[in-house]
């Protein structure tokens, strides 16, 4: 032999009752994959596969998210000061961190005044400063029920020409925009 692996198989018996022998020389025969790269071509193929199905059904469920909340809000003026600026209807749970309110004069064409979040850490949950924002169910989300307290004399809002324009910068949209009420 010439320094290569041989294998002898039988396949067969010929008439004469002689035994038919095939011998394959393993150096020459390339006609097969092994069976080694044949399952690594597969794995790789269900794993490219199985990518592209995961990013087609993420983008369609990101694409749902991204629809802009749609909120109703209701004012009301206290006796005693302060303002109260309510989510009466919100279609989804939003993050306080993203929603950015802005109490601006309604002369005031740079809309510049008070402006913050409701997570800031001088707004949410806090009692006794000049805004606050109180979450109902306490679960660092905005919601139905969920309303900012503005004192009203602290802040100077109190004529009835003030403007509290809500925005939430996840998708870029306008919650609500509402007149602050004359105390």
């Amino acid at each position: 032999m010439s320094g290569g692996f041989s294998m002898v198989c039988s396949s067969g018996m010929l008439r004469g009752g002689d035994v038919f022998r095939v011998r394959r020389n393993l150096e020459s025969d390339e006609s097969a994959v092994s069976p080694v790269i044949a399952t690594v071509l597969l794995l790789a193929i269900t794993v490219l596969l199985t990518t592209i199905v995961v990013i087609l059904i993420s983008g369609n469920i990101n694409a749902a998210e991204k629809a802009p909340p749609i909120a109703e809000v209701s004012v009301t003026g206290l006796d005693n000061g302060f303002q109260i600026v309510k989510f009466t209807g919100l279609n989804k749970h939003l993050d306080p961190d993203m929603v950015e309110f802005n109490i601006y004069h309604s002369e005031d064409s740079n809309m510049s005044g008070i402006k913050g979040f409701a997570g800031d850490s001088d707004v949410y949950g806090r009692i006794g400063s000049v805004i606050a924002f109180h979450d109902k169910d306490a679960m660092y989300t905005v919601n139905e029920g969920d309303y900012f307290i503005i004192n009203s004399t602290a802040a100077g809002t109190d004529d009835g020409m003030w403007i509290m324009r809500l925005y939430y910068q996840r998708s870029n949209s306008e919650l609500s925009e509402i007149r602050l009420p004359a105390l």
